[in-house]
């Protein structure tokens, strides 16, 4: 084989030094990364692709976004993210949603609501 068709398998592994677990939580699909603020020298050493998640992120993004917007795969990314978290210049939330459902007594009001109809 050539070095042309090793590239694509390659790459994740280089880009993740052969790490394939991110440090500390899981991040989720929908977890929302923001670059913390105020930005600082933390970022020095970075590769490229840490330095592009750190300028998408500006903006709060979700993890699937990122993916969409890089080009890497989520577990790339999950395994960048922890570097980022690790340095501290990156901050990762749940969804606001996450944790504040409705109570079942109300969709069960709505349920029967819609019945109604």
């Amino acid at each position: 084989m050539t070095e042309q068709e090793y590239g694509p398998l390659l790459r994740p592994y280089t880009i993740t030094r052969g790490r394939t677990r991110p440090t500390g939580p899981e991040f989720d699909l929908v977890t929302i990364i923001r670059t913390a603020a105020p930005e600082s020298d933390r970022s020095g050493g970075l590769s490229p692709e840490h330095l592009r998640i750190l300028d998408i992120c500006r903006s709060p993004t979700t993890l699937v976004d990122l993916a969409s917007e890089t080009g890497l795969s989520v577990n790339v990314l999950r395994i960048l993210l922890g570097d980022l978290r690790d340095r501290g210049v990156i901050t990762a939330h749940a969804p606001a949603t996450a944790g504040r459902l409705p109570e079942e007594r109300i969709l069960l009001e709505v349920i029967q609501g819609l019945q109604a109809l």
